[in-house]
């Protein structure tokens, strides 16, 4: 009986210590270029597969439907979006990373100083002409800027999701 005892508590031993061996998917911090459209190696035109590997720690990834749809890798937990499948990277608010122009939660008069006037102006959001497409700033009711949108396409062309 002792023998019986000892050979299940050994067996469970070894499961329980083959459970705690799991890997963490390690993502560098995210660090992006407004003026130039980076983030980190990769731009707007970069593929689904090309984020993957880029930050392997998405929350989310769609699949591409040849251009009808919202595909893409999505990291909810950083606050950071590729909409791969539509060219543009979405950015809010609770962005967790560095960004070259303090843009997040900064008055929406501050933003000329940096990006100059933009192409198009609404009451809720500006597009600024950028070197490489497009940058489109959204503001509060209280005019700071809460979410940002970076593209290759060029305000004629670009198709944003809901």
């Amino acid at each position: 009986m002792k023998r019986f005892l000892l050979i299940i508590a050994g067996a469970l031993s070894i499961h329980t210590v083959s459970a705690q061996l799991k890997t963490t998917t390690v993502c560098k911090a995210f660090e992006v270029d407004i003026l130039e459209g980076t983030i980190n190696d990769l731009n707007t035109q970069s593929t689904i597969s090309e984020v993957k590997a880029g930050f392997p720690c998405f929350t989310n990834a769609v699949d591409e439907t040849g251009g009808k749809g919202c595909g893409g890798v999505f990291y909810k937990d950083r606050d950071i979006s590729f909409y791969t499948e539509r060219g543009y990277v979405e950015i809010g608010e609770k962005f967790k990373g560095k960004i070259s122009l303090p843009l997040l939660g900064s008055n929406r008069n501050a933003t000329f100083k940096w990006l100059g006037f933009p192409k198009i102006k609404d009451v809720n959001w500006d597009a600024f002409q950028t070197r490489y497409g497009i940058l489109i700033l959204y503001y509060t009711k209280a005019g700071k800027i809460y979410k940002l949108q970076m593209s290759h396409f060029n305000t004629d062309s670009i198709r944003l999701c809901e």
